[in-house]
């Protein structure tokens, strides 16, 4: 009976040091951890998630405040590059990744969705030697009804000097990816990254300003119930599609789930299992979705937690873009929810 204090207070001491080894772990930390090494290589990497980390934050901290301030929400009256309305938030995240990177010293170019052509920063380029590939604000038909939002990431190697500023470089296949993730912007604020060495997901926590590891090496399950897919473009996809959206329909087990902001929804399949669909239209059998700013990013991060990406016929990560812009067809999620539509894509059941 005399050693019972000992050994409470033995349990309560081991429960501390885990909480506070674990509000320690910052996003900056994890990445020095994972890579084993205070390299220069290792130290940039965890510099460049740092900065991706901090526009996140500003990013949240507008949204947070969006129906209080005026100018946020709403459209601009502008149309970008994909052909698109633009919203305010859209310029704002953009202009946020922008400012974030002009200080970093390791980035010399910037290349986005709402872009055209990449965004060039003269100061950094003698010694950057990074890219930062990204869709600033995802799901933003969802900025002014208070919904989920997203931005989406992926930090490539600049190859060559890229002296007649085509940027021709990041015309490769996705396994070309050094570190790929998104930033969920919901309840809490989400950062889940992967730098070929797993999954890890993070969350803000205000009190401290930092993002905190949450969970590690997340998998996602093999098979899930859960079917994303805006099934208002019914007749407008290919016979195969539709074929398998009344399989689902038929099949007892199913559930949709679409929110119409991709993060989000990958976000749940991630943790839940299942399969997200965007697949072309009969008048654009492309898609809409961009290989190198969303599907390509989104891919990477799938396949590193056991999951599968691909158009339908060709992996996601193998896909080699012929233009900057390039958009794909994407069927993502669980292993065995994607070979279950990829087999209605090739074999018609």
């Amino acid at each position: 009976m005399a050693k019972a204090p000992d050994s409470i207070e033995s349990s309560i001491n081991e429960i501390t040091d885990k909480s506070l080894d674990r509000d320690c772990t910052t996003l900056s930390r994890h990445v020095l951890q994972q890579l084993q090494s205070f390299s220069p290589d290792a130290q940039d990497l965890s510099a460049l998630m740092n900065r991706i980390a901090l526009a996140g934050k500003l990013v949240a901290r507008r949204m947070s405040r969006a129906g209080l301030m005026e100018g946020v929400l709403g459209f601009t009256g502008e149309v970008n590059v994909q052909g698109e309305s633009v919203k305010k938030m859209d310029v704002y995240a953009n202009d946020v990744f922008i400012s974030v990177f002009k200080q970093s010293g390791l980035v010399c170019r910037l290349a986005s969705e709402e872009m055209e052509k990449p965004y060039y920063i003269p100061e950094n380029c003698p010694i950057g030697r990074y890219t930062l590939l990204y869709d600033p604000i995802d799901g933003s038909s969802n900025t002014d009804n208070n919904l989920s939002l997203g931005s989406i990431f992926a930090i490539r190697q600049q190859e060559g000097t890229d002296s007649d500023r085509k940027a021709t470089d990041l015309l490769t296949n996705g396994r070309k990816q050094l570190a790929a993730g998104y930033i969920l912007y919901g309840p809490s604020t989400m950062l889940v990254y992967t730098i070929g060495k797993g999954v890890h997901s993070f969350v803000l926590d205000p009190s401290l300003g930092e993002f905190i590891l949450t969970e590690e090496n997340i998998r996602i399950p093999k098979h899930g119930s859960v079917y994303s897919v805006n099934e208002g473009n019914f007749w407008q996809w290919e016979e195969s599609i539709r074929e398998y959206i009344r399989y689902v329909h038929r099949t007892e087990g199913y559930s949709a789930r679409y929110s119409g902001a991709m993060v989000s929804d990958i976000h749940r399949i991630l943790v839940q299992g299942g399969v997200f669909l965007y697949p072309g239209t009969i008048q654009n059998p492309e898609g809409k979705l961009r290989l190198l700013y969303e599907t390509a990013p989104l891919a990477f991060l799938i396949e590193q937690a056991g999951g599968r990406a691909t158009t339908g016929l060709v992996n996601i990560l193998d896909v080699v873009p012929k233009k900057l812009h390039q958009r794909t067809p994407l069927i993502i999620g669980s292993k065995e929810d994607v070979a279950k539509v990829e087999s209605f894509i090739q074999n018609g059941h």
